[in-house]
């Protein structure tokens, strides 16, 4: 599920510090606008991810133009994918009991074929998953 929260970005002499008001407690900074939109978007899963693992009601993100704001500041809104989010940081490797015909086994075992490696891409691709890794 995309969750869209509007983040407030304060000016600092040091780049940018951001928080959420509808998320009390996640904050963040960055160095440079790019670097805090990162460091935002960082902040706002950490603070979701949290959210739903303590099964925590996700509050109705404000609309942007009714935040009040300080001279300097500005809102951007923030979006995470947390399905992907959590997938990411799931994704720890987990052991599976298959079998294969043994004249298959030495073939792949004889070309060094790395069975995980094989077995992963092609559950990828029966799936319909695109991952920009390997």
């Amino acid at each position: 599920m995309v969750y869209v929260f509007p983040a407030i970005f304060t000016p600092t002499e040091n780049g940018y510090a951001i928080r959420f008001p509808d998320l009390p407690g996640a904050n963040s900074q960055g160095n440079d606008l790019t670097n805090a939109i990162y460091m935002a978007r960082d902040a706002l899963a950490t603070w979701l991810d949290y959210l739903i693992d303590e099964n925590e009601v996700i509050p109705t993100p404000s609309r942007a133009r009714d935040i009040p704001l300080d001279d300097g500041q500005f809102t951007t809104m923030i979006d995470i994918d947390m399905t992907a989010y959590r997938r990411h940081k799931s994704s720890k490797a987990v052991k599976k009991t298959l079998s294969i015909p043994s004249w298959l086994n030495e073939e792949a075992e004889a070309h060094n074929v790395n069975f995980s490696a094989i077995l992963q891409e092609a559950l990828k691709e029966h799936l319909g998953i695109q991952t920009n890794q390997k």
